[in-house]
Formats: structure tokens, sequence, C-alpha cells
């Protein structure tokens, strides 16, 4: 009984210390073996490993591609019209050794600060280059700016022991203090645009009326000159059966002629005419005029 009681203790601190002295390594992850702060291994291989316990600990870090959400800052590029630019990045611990020493305790994230800090910096100075616009920053050449900034950033990443893998910019607006008055330049475009449009219209109206309006004072002239026509035509006609009819009997024609001047001078309900009893107008109304032979 007294040896049980004193061989339980040491198997249970045997298994502890065994069982202290191994940790598993993902797949997914990168260990640091430390002792007092020393980096004495590294395991970047998934399996079983093993350290010294109580004396030496183990940091683990994530292996995969990580992703970083910049704040947004603004830029002026060559065009001096400031825009306000926010980006994300894909990352991964490339030197888990190098990113230990460079972060210490602080792990992720310190180094996304910094890694933010290198991002926001090569962002001013591609944007804001020489021969690079708003206009070029708003185009296909984004794309092209966009690799720049990886590129450097990656090259000034490596002291932290990371890989940048892409970067990308994701909205690219202007300050909101200058949204006003470049949507009033834009409303002025559009109003510019709308009345050379109506002013266009109005002219293409004018000529279409004034096109009409010389059609119709064509067909009524070309309307009247025949009417013109017709109306000699008919008075010649009536002239000449006139005539014909004076040739035939001119006291018929002179009875004919007096009672369209009778017809034509009593016109009206109150006409009122003053003449003297001799007067020759009404001789075909007195009864030794009134009868008229009949023509040959």
């Amino acid at each position: 009984m007294n040896k049980l009681s004193i061989i339980l203790p040491i198997v249970f601190v045997a298994l502890v210390t065994v069982i202290s002295s191994i940790f598993v390594v993902d797949e997914r992850e990168k260990a640091l073996v430390l002792q007092f702060g020393q980096i004495k291994a590294v395991k970047e291989s998934p399996g079983l490993a093993f350290k010294i316990p109580f004396i030496q600990e183990v940091v683990k870090y994530d292996d995969r591609i990580l992703s970083l959400d910049t704040e947004a800052i603004e830029v002026t590029p060559s065009d001096d019209r400031r825009l306000v630019v926010d980006a994300f990045a894909r990352y991964r611990i490339a030197d888990v050794v190098r990113f230990r020493q460079a972060v210490g305790a602080g792990g992720i994230r310190l180094a996304e600060d910094r890694l933010a800090s290198i991002l926001n910096a090569q962002i001013r100075e591609v944007l804001g280059a020489d021969q690079v616009t708003s206009d070029t920053i708003l185009s296909e050449d984004r794309r092209g700016l966009m690799n720049r900034i990886r590129d450097q950033a990656r090259a000034a990443a490596l002291s932290l022991g990371l890989d940048v893998v892409d970067v990308r910019l994701k909205q690219t607006n202007l300050p909101s203090q200058n949204l006003e008055a470049t949507f009033a330049r834009m409303r002025a475009e559009r109003e510019r645009e709308a009345a050379d449009e109506i002013a266009r219209g109005n002219e293409a109206a004018q000529r279409v009326r004034a096109l009409a309006d010389r059609t119709v004072v064509e067909t009524l002239s070309e309307a009247e000159k025949e009417a013109q026509i017709v109306r000699g035509q008919a008075d010649a006609q009536r002239n000449g059966i006139f005539a014909e009819a004076f040739g035939a009997d001119q006291e018929f024609f002179a009875f004919y002629r007096s009672l369209q001047a009778y017809e034509q001078a009593l016109k009206g309900s109150n006409s009122n005419m003053v003449m003297t009893p001799d007067s020759e107008f009404f001789d075909y109304l007195k009864s030794d005029r009134a009868t008229v032979r009949p023509a040959p």
C-alpha cells in the first residue's frame, strides 16, 4: 500500500511531463519553440513535435493567406484633384522567424498595423506620382497601379517576414466637401447640353414651320391663279353670251339689264330712292313699256 501511494504520484508527474512535452502542429499553422523568449526550434511541417516541458513554450501562427482592410486616406494625383482611397491586401507569413523577431509578442495585431502603414505609404507614393491623374486612377490603368503598389509593398514587408500576395483598391471617391461642387458642375453640364438640344429642336421646328408656311403661300397663290383664270374665262363666256344676246335683240337685252339694276338698287327691307317722276330708270315698269315683244 505504501509502494502504491509512492508510484501513483510518480506516474502522474511523468504522465503530465510527457503530455506537456508534446504539441501538435496543424497543417494550417507554423510553430516556434521559445525558451526564455529565444527561438529554439521552428516547426513548419504538420504533425507531432516535442519541447522541454515547463521551460520551453510554443507559439503558433496562421500559415494561410490573411486579409487586411486599410482605412480610407486622401491622395492627390498630379492633376490636383483629391481622392479618398481605401484598399485591401492579401498576405501571409512567409518567414516565421523574421516575423517573430520583427513584432515580438505583438503578433498579428502589431504586424497588421505596420503593414497598413506600409500600404498607405505606397498608395500615396504610386497614386501621387507624376503622370498619374485622377482619370488614370479611374480608368483601366488602375490594375497596373495596383500591381505597382503590391510590388513595392511586398518589398517593404519582407522585413516583417510577410509576403504581400495582392493589393486591390476598393473604392475611389471624391472628398465629401468636393462632391457638391462636382454635382453642381455635372448639373450645369447637363443643363447646357439640354439647352443646346432645345435650341437645335427650336431651329428645326422653325425650319419646318417656314417650309410649311411657304408651301401654304405657294398653294394659295397657285389656287388663286387658277381661280382668276377660271373667273376670267367665265367672265369672257358671260360677256360673250351678253354680246350675243344684245346682238340678237337689243330691246330684250335692255329689259334684262334693267331688271338686274332694279334688283341691285332695291335690296334690303328699307331701301329708299329719290328721283324725278320722269326718270328713265323705271321706264320698263310703266304700262306703256311693260310689254316686251319676243325676240325673233
